[in-house]
């Protein structure tokens, strides 16, 4: 997952409510609330062949993510799994804004 993130400028994107982004979100992460993939992902990740890390609270949200991306075209979309997982494998910090 380290290398999707910082040896191909992958996206990590956290799925979850802004409201549960604000409270704690991995550093670097994008919040696109899974209600709003389908309408909103194309414009804020145009490239499908790049690498998506997809997380949430615990990875249910983020499998249903994915799942969707992957039948779109999105070639490397993979399902981090939940925050504080993706915050540990990834060396980075939890932001809360």
């Amino acid at each position: 997952m380290r290398d999707l993130i910082d040896k191909e400028n992958g996206v990590l994107l956290d799925v979850r409510s802004s409201g549960e982004f604000a409270a704690g979100h991995v550093a670097g992460a994008i919040n696109l609330p899974l209600d709003r993939l389908t309408q909103e992902v194309s414009a804020l990740c145009p490239e499908k062949e790049k690498p998506l890390v997809v997380y949430c609270l615990s990875g249910a949200r983020s499998g249903m993510a994915v799942q969707w991306l992957q039948q779109t075209g999105y070639t490397q979309a993979i399902n981090g799994g939940g925050v504080s997982t993706v915050a540990l494998q990834l060396g980075r910090p939890i932001q809360r804004l």
